[in-house]
């Protein structure tokens, strides 16, 4: 069972959602909170498999509750889940730890899924605010980028030429089935390929990947842009 909290302060919305996850047969809804602080101190007495998080509640927002949160060593996989797409909140949500990035217009099903791939271990983020970053990135002169680190430099000498194209595809919010089959590869091997891009890059998720991209991708990686609608979970 995995166990849920939300907070958000429009509680119409908290209520339909709780409905829509206690609906299904492997979720619970423990408890609800309209503001940041009391996100907070819920968690503290019961800490939730996945916490959905709104960005701009009153008081403590939902980027400062998840620094809170991640730095305290909560076991909770924070999902930040808002209307807003500016840039910069993606980025924050990433650096503060957030495993997942989910617009509120995410399709139900969609959430539901990206829920239990957020539970399983990985991440998850709507392709929309990503796709926007890295055209903000491609836009921005090269002498008003921030210099790569040597960590960075170190891990993009390390990529292969393939493991340029999967995260540039991971990146882009392709799956790892979606990945099989645009590179023509085995599901066994595009793993072994995400595990080593991990290693290299240091990265704990795929979310983690794609903020290392966004770093780094007028550095060589592939162009990532969007043809068509992408999926809105990579799983």
């Amino acid at each position: 069972m995995i166990t849920i909290a939300l907070a958000d302060d429009e509680p119409l919305f908290t209520a339909g959602l709780a409905m829509v996850l206690d609906a299904q047969p492997d979720m619970r809804v423990i408890w609800q909170a309209a503001g940041g602080a009391e996100a907070i101190a819920s968690s503290s007495h019961e800490s939730p498999d996945v916490l959905l998080l709104d960005i701009r509640m009153p008081g403590v927002d939902g980027l400062e509750v998840t620094r809170r949160l991640v730095g305290s060593g909560s076991r909770s996989k924070i999902v930040i889940l808002t209307t807003f797409q500016a840039d910069e909140y993606v980025l924050t949500a990433i650096e503060a730890g957030a495993a997942g990035f989910l617009l509120k217009n995410t399709p139900p099903e969609k959430l539901l899924d990206a829920i239990r791939t957020v539970h399983r271990g990985d991440a998850v983020i709507s392709p929309e605010p990503t796709a926007r970053l890295f055209a903000a990135f491609r836009g921005t002169p090269p002498v008003a980028r921030r210099p790569l680190d040597r960590s960075d430099r170190r891990a993009m000498a390390a990529l292969t030429p393939r493991e340029k194209e999967v995260i540039g595809l991971v990146a882009r919010g392709l799956t790892n089935r979606e990945i099989c089959d645009r590179l023509w590869l085995s599901m066994p091997t595009v793993k072994t390929h995400i595990g080593n891009l991990m290693a290299k890059t240091d990265a704990r998720d795929r979310v983690q990947l794609v903020l290392f991209a966004l770093r780094t991708g007028h550095r060589g990686l592939p162009e990532v842009a969007y043809a068509g609608t992408p999926p809105e979970v990579a799983a």
